[in-house]
């Protein structure tokens, strides 16, 4: 009787153990953790089509992480999406100039801003602006703009 007790309590006490490792896996996948201590300036940047671009999707520059999607807003005169990032404090040398990108992780992952590094002397700073963007590829855009140069092609062959 109490050989039986025992298993059991174990075999509670390891899926008790299983479920809190899969709850911390799927809080690091979903990009949930409170990894960031908050602590960092924030830049904003306007780009035509965001595409599916979320808050706390990751800001990278050459391939590492260096800060998170902050906010996402519409602004209703430029008809533009402004995007707010919270770039880490240790990362303050990030030229003004620097082009912001959207990208997509694969081919249907979730999207990210990936920063490249201008020229210029001055640096980012808390409340500043990058100018040069590039917005999401669509998928269906692309798609569609091909079928439409195939369509264009073969009225031009007859």
């Amino acid at each position: 009787m109490i050989h039986s007790r025992t298993i059991e309590i174990l075999v509670g006490a390891f899926m008790a153990a299983g479920l809190v490792a899969f709850f911390f896996l799927a809080m690091q996948v979903s990009n949930l953790s409170a990894s960031s201590n908050g602590e960092g300036y924030e830049v904003t940047a306007r780009f035509d089509n965001i595409g599916s671009l979320k808050v706390r999707s990751p800001v990278t520059m050459a391939g590492v992480r260096i800060g998170r999607v902050s906010k996402i807003s519409f602004d209703r005169t430029t008809y533009e999406a402004v995007v707010t990032m919270r770039v880490e404090t240790e990362y303050n040398v990030i030229p003004e100039d620097s082009f912001a990108k959207i990208f997509t992780a694969g081919l249907l992952g979730e999207q990210y801003i990936g920063l490249d590094p201008g020229g210029s002397e001055k640096y980012l700073q808390q409340g500043s602006e990058i100018s040069l963007t590039q917005s999401a590829l669509v998928l269906e855009e692309i798609i569609g703009q091909f079928l439409f140069s195939k369509a264009e092609e073969g009225d031009k062959v007859e």
